[in-house]
C-alpha cells in the first residue's frame, strides 16, 4: 500500500515537469529572455529526478532478502543524491547561457503573454509541491521530501525570473535579464548542495534528528529510576526506516522468562516514541564487568589483537 502511494506520487511530480516544461518553453520561446531560459532548464532537471526518484522509491519497497536484510530503504539516497548534482548541473548550464547574454544584451518581446505562461507554471508547482511534502511526511520518504524542496525552489526561481523580467520589460534594463540567470543559478546551486549534504549523511549512517533521539533517552530514562541501566545507545536511518540498538543491564540474579519481558516492553515503549523504528536490545546483568566493556561498536579481545 504505501509503495503504491508513494510512486503515485512521483508519477504526479513526473507529469508536473512535462507540463512546465512545455509551458516554460513556450515562454522563452516567445520571450527570448535567458532568465526564462533558466527556468526551464531546471524543469528538466525536475523531469529527470522525478524519474529517478519513481525508481529509487520502486527499489527501496523490496522486502528484505538473504542479500539485503535490512532492506533496500537506502536506494532513495541514490535519488536525492543524483537530484543534488543534477541541480549544480543545471546551475552551471544557466550561467552559461546568461554570460554571453550579459555582455551582449538583446531586447525581449512578447513580455505580457510570455509571463503568464510561466505564472502558471508556477502555480502548477507550487501545487504539487504541497502535495509533496505533505506525502513525504506522512511516509517519511527523504525522495519525495527532496523533489518537493527542489519543485518549491523551482517556485522561487520562477518568481524571482518573473519579476525581474517584468522590470527589464518596465525600464528597458536588458543586462538586467542575464543577472537574474544568474542569481537563479546561485540559488539552485545552494539547493543542490543542501541535497548532496543529505543524502550523504544518510549514506553514512547519520544518528536520528535530535527530537527522536531525545524521546529514545526519554523513555529509557524512566526505567533507570526503577532500577534498571542501558548504555551503547546507537541509532541511525535508512530513507523512512529508523534503526535503534542499546544495550539493558538488569540484576545478574533475574530469570531469563523476567529480563526477556522487560526487554519486550522496553522495546515496545521506544517503538512507541518513535514509530515504525526497529529495535534491537542486549541483555546483560548489571555486575557483570564484562557488560562495561561491551559499548563500543566493535569489541574486540585484546588477546587476539595483532
Amino acid at each position: 500500500m504505501v509503495q503504491g502511494s508513494l510512486t503515485k506520487f512521483a508519477w504526479l511530480s513526473i507529469a508536473a515537469a512535462i507540463a512546465t516544461i512545455a509551458l516554460k518553453a513556450t515562454a522563452y520561446y516567445i520571450t527570448g529572455s535567458v532568465g526564462l531560459l533558466s527556468d526551464a532548464l531546471e524543469s528538466v532537471v525536475n523531469l529527470v529526478a522525478a524519474s529517478m526518484a519513481l525508481a529509487m522509491l520502486v527499489v527501496a519497497a523490496r522486502p528484505p532478502d538473504e542479500m539485503h536484510a535490512f532492506g533496500y530503504s537506502k536506494a532513495e539516497y541514490f535519488s536525492t543524491g543524483l537530484e543534488g548534482a543534477l541541480i549544480l548541473l543545471a546551475a552551471a548550464g544557466i550561467a552559461w547561457a546568461a554570460i554571453p547574454r550579459l555582455i551582449t544584451p538583446r531586447a525581449l518581446e512578447q513580455v505580457g503573454i510570455g509571463l503568464a505562461v510561466s505564472i502558471l507554471a508556477a502555480i502548477l508547482n507550487f501545487v504539487v509541491a504541497r502535495l509533496l511534502l505533505a506525502a513525504a511526511d506522512r511516509y517519511r520518504s527523504i525522495t519525495l521530501e527532496a523533489d518537493a524542496h527542489h519543485l518549491m525552489t523551482d517556485v522561487w526561481t520562477s518568481v524571482g525570473v518573473v519579476v525581474g523580467v517584468g522590470v527589464v520589460f518596465l525600464t528597458g534594463l536588458n543586462r538586467l535579464d542575464p543577472i537574474i540567470a544568474i542569481i537563479v543559478a546561485i540559488n539552485i546551486l545552494w539547493t543542490g548542495v543542501k541535497l548532496l549534504r543529505r543524502s550523504v549523511l544518510g549514506l553514512l549512517d547519520a544518528t536520528l534528528p535530535a527530537a527522536e533521539h531525545g524521546a529514545i533517552q526519554q523513555v529509557l530514562s524512566h526505567y533507570e529510576l526503577q532500577g534498571i541501566h542501558y548504555h551503547a545507545l546507537r541509532t541511525r536511518y535508512a530513507g523512512r526506516r529508523s534503526f535503534i540498538s542499546f544495550h539493558v543491564l538488569v540484576p545478574g540474579d533475574w530469570s531469563v522468562q523476567r529480563g526477556h519481558d522487560l526487554l519486550e516492553q522496553v522495546e515496545r515503549d521506544v517503538r512507541a516514541a518513535v514509530p515504525g523504528a526497529h529495535v534491537f536490545t542486549h541483555l546483560e546483568p548489571i555486575g557483570d564487568p564484562a557488560a562495561l566493556q561491551d559499548i563500543a561498536l566493535d569489541r574486540a579481545d585484546d588477546k587476539h589483537e595483532p
